[in-house]
C-alpha cells in the first residue's frame, strides 16, 4: 500500500515549508514494545517465489493514543536476517479530528519472505485494531505503484490480497499501470487471514513445542547411543569371528601340509 505523509498531526497554523518538511512526529521512530511469535507453515514450492519451508518469525507491536491521533505499528522481525528500514512494517494512523484512517508507510507495504500470508495477516491485525477505535471513520486511499508489482502474476496476487481485505482497486489506464486502492469506511474492511499459513504461537504453546523438541532430541540421542553400542558390539564380534576364521584357515593349511608330508613319506 502507498499512503500520504504520515504526519498530519501539527496543531495551529502551518509552519514554513522547510520547517514542516524537516519536522518528524515523535511517534515516527518508536520501536516495538510487545512481541509475539508467529509460525509460518510449510507450503509447496512456488514457481515464482521458490521454496517455502517452515519458519518462525517475531511480530513486534507498538501503539500510541492522544485526543488528536492514534497510531499502530506492526513489524515482522526475521531471525538472523537483516532487512532494510520500512521493510516488514505496517503503520496505521488515525486522525480523530478529520475522522479518517490512513495506512502506511509512505513507500508501501513490502514484506520478506514473500508469498507466505504475512500481508493479509498484518492488514487483518491492523483492521481489527482500527475497528475497535474508529469503525465509522473514513479510509484514505492511496496509489499502487507498478514497480511494486511488475509482473501480471504479482499484480494479480496484490489485487486479490487487497480485494479480499475489503479494498476496492481502480485502474486509470487500459494497460493497468496506474492503480489506486480505496475503501469507504473502516467498518467494511475484513480482519481475517489465512490461519493455515500464519499462526500466532502463544507463550505456553511455544514452551510446549520446545519441551517436545527437547524430548524428541533426547530420544534421538538415546537411539543413537544404542545404535552406536550395537555397532561397536558387531565390530567386536566381527573381530572375534575374523580371528577364529584365521585360526581355522591356519589349522586347515597345517593339516593339509601334514597329510601331504605323510603321504609323500
Amino acid at each position: 500500500m502507498t499512503t500520504a505523509n504520515p504526519d498530519p498531526m501539527t496543531d495551529g497554523a502551518p509552519a514554513e515549508p522547510q520547517a514542516s518538511e524537516a519536522k518528524v512526529h515523535p511517534w515516527a521512530e518508536l520501536g516495538a514494545e510487545h512481541f509475539r511469535l508467529l509460525r509460518l507453515a510449510a507450503l509447496p514450492i512456488d514457481r515464482h517465489t521458490g521454496a517455502r519451508p517452515l519458519r518462525f518469525v517475531q511480530l513486534g507491536r507498538v501503539e500510541r493514543h492522544s485526543p488528536q491521533l492514534s497510531m499502530l505499528r506492526l513489524t515482522i522481525h526475521l531471525p538472523d536476517q537483516a532487512v532494510r528500514k520500512q521493510i516488514n512494517t505496517l503503520e496505521i494512523w488515525i486522525d480523530h479530528r478529520a475522522r479518517e484512517l490512513r495506512f502506511g508507510p509512505d513507500k508501501g507495504l513490502h514484506l520478506e519472505p514473500v508469498n507466505r500470508g504475512l500481508g493479509r495477516f498484518l492488514v487483518a491485525q491492523g483492521v481489527a485494531w482500527a475497528q475497535q477505535h474508529c469503525a465509522h471513520y473514513l479510509v484514505e486511499g492511496g496509489a499502487l505503484h507498478v514497480r511494486d508489482a511488475p509482473t501480471d502474476d504479482a499484480r494479480a496476487r496484490r489485487d486479490h490480497f487487497l480485494q479480499t481485505q475489503g479494498f476496492t482497486i481502480d485502474y486509470q489506464d487500459p494497460l493497468q499501470l496506474k492503480a489506486s486502492y480505496s475503501a469507504a469506511r473502516v467498518s467494511i474492511l475484513h480482519s481475517d487471514w489465512h490461519s493455515d499459513k500464519v499462526q500466532i504461537v502463544e507463550t505456553l504453546e511455544a514452551a510446549a513445542m520446545l519441551q517436545r523438541a527437547d524430548q524428541a532430541l533426547n530420544e534421538q540421542e538415546a537411539r543413537l547411543r544404542k545404535l552406536e553400542e550395537r555397532a561397536a558390539q558387531y565390530k567386536r564380534e566381527d573381530g572375534s569371528l575374523r580371528f577364529t576364521i584365521a585360526c581355522l584357515v591356519t589349522f586347515c593349511v597345517f593339516q593339509a601340509g601334514l597329510l601331504i608330508w605323510i603321504a609323500t613319506h
